[in-house]
């Protein structure tokens, strides 16, 4: 099955829940399929949105539930967290509003922030907003460069299946070399 056919298939709930898991790249997808037709401009930014918004309130509510929890507790030695914690303690509400576009925080983020007194309200007004620009900028970079980026890979790949198969594979090691980093 192509992407053009899960996206007419499943349309904005497939960009919903890939925006929510996988971020960025979902969603310049996404801004790629508005440029072709396959999707309605304010609408992928909303379903863009709303799944960033969500994944990252989700995030937030673990971290806030389970901040003495043995696994968050390690966390909280690691680089990452103890950085986004650092950036957040200095700047709250810049930070609680930028995270999403900072290499490397992007997922530890929320979490810290769960763990620290900052009320939900207040997160939530934040995240809602720096959700709803992160996927206007995204959805607008797949649009404006949509044709120039599917002539490219139409040039390249043979078909979107081999985009998709090697993504996945990409993902995977990704996975795989983040396990064994943190095993060693």
């Amino acid at each position: 099955m192509t992407i053009e056919a899960l996206v007419a298939r499943y349309g904005l709930a497939a960009l919903l829940l890939g925006a929510g898991m996988e971020g960025e790249t979902v969603v310049v997808l996404g801004g790629i399929m508005v440029e072709r037709g396959s999707l309605p401009y304010v609408g992928a930014i909303l379903a863009a949105a709303i799944g960033s918004f969500i994944a990252d309130q989700l995030f937030f509510a673990a971290g806030r539930r389970f901040r003495d929890h043995p696994r968050v507790v390690r966390w909280r030695g690691k680089p990452a967290f103890a950085r986004a914690l650092t950036t957040f303690e200095r700047h709250p509400t810049l930070f609680v509003f930028a995270f999403r576009f900072l290499y490397g925080l992007r997922t530890v983020s929320p979490v810290a922030i769960g763990t620290t007194r900052l009320p939900l309200a207040r997160f939530a007004i934040l995240n809602g907003s720096a959700a709803l620009l992160w996927a206007t900028i995204f959805v607008s970079i797949g649009y404006w460069f949509g044709h120039g980026l599917s002539e490219l890979i139409g040039r390249w790949l043979p078909s979107w299946q081999v985009l998709a198969g090697g993504g996945i594979a990409l993902v995977i090691l990704g996975g795989l070399t983040w396990w064994w980093k943190r095993r060693i």
